[in-house]
């Protein structure tokens, strides 16, 4: 794996995020703060937790090891949810954009929440975070499409094709 390829790969994860959350961006409260039976409950919990995961991992590659959660009740609305997502998937972005080669290949050590500690090598762990996210951007279309809102297709190769 190279920098060109993490580079199109956060491009990719930036571009289906923005994909799902103009969907989202016309639902009521109501069904932002719906429940429903996935793993991480409604479109808020998948949201935060696509939120979660990816400012986690990018601490852990900056060297940090946080212990605390990101949790949905920290975003009362969509819009605050919307905010911080895009925030993130910027300081993702800048995190791509500087990484060299040598560091994608080499061995970071970090901690879970947990305290128990890891180590991975960065590429993998960083192509472990977009596929991370697919699936749960997958579970956020399900639940637009129920709403009336289907996000359309959210595949690589759509936002290759698209470039």
């Amino acid at each position: 794996m190279n920098k060109n390829d993490i580079q199109l790969l956060y491009q990719y994860n930036q571009w289906a995020n923005e994909k799902i959350l103009d969907a989202a961006s016309d639902l009521t409260p109501e069904q932002f703060l719906a429940d429903a039976a996935y793993p991480h409950g409604g479109l808020r919990g998948t949201l935060t937790h696509i939120l979660f995961a990816e400012w986690l991992w990018r601490k852990r590659w900056e060297g940090e090891s946080p212990t605390v959660w990101i949790k949905p009740e920290d975003f009362p609305t969509f819009e605050s949810l919307h905010t911080r997502l895009q925030e993130e998937d910027q300081a993702l972005s800048e995190f791509a954009a500087g990484v060299t080669d040598e560091q994608l290949n080499s061995v970071i050590q970090y901690k879970t929440t947990r305290g128990d500690p890891k180590e991975d090598t960065l590429w993998h762990l960083m192509a472990h975070l977009v596929n991370h996210g697919t699936q749960h951007r997958a579970e956020a279309a399900v639940m637009l499409t129920a709403f009336g809102r289907s996000p359309g297709d959210i595949d690589l190769i759509v936002h290759l094709r698209s470039r």
